[in-house]
């Protein structure tokens, strides 16, 4: 999004050298982006990026959801846990 609008901006420079209209225009673009283009303060990350915990609540539930998945897991594959008992002895 940034190469795009220094792009256009640069553009519209160049072509403002014999009209001024362009220069407006590139002022315009600039404007736009100021106010709008950086995403607005109510705007949330999309989820799943890898980003850090909304808070400390969040990533606790996170966490044991996660462990409660591994002793299901566990529980329901026996063999699973034999192959991880062989590895740690040798």
């Amino acid at each position: 999004m940034r190469g795009m609008l220094a792009t256009g901006t640069v553009v519209l420079v160049i072509l403002g050298i014999g009209n001024h209209l362009w220069w407006l225009a590139a002022v315009a673009l600039l404007y736009l982006y100021a106010t709008h283009g950086r995403g607005s303060p109510g705007t949330a990350p999309p989820a799943g990026t890898g980003a850090p915990p909304d808070s400390y609540r969040a990533y606790r539930e996170r966490r044991d959801r996660q462990a409660k998945w591994e002793r299901r897991y566990r529980r329901e594959r026996p063999e699973a846990r034999r192959q991880e008992r062989g590895r740690s002895t040798k």
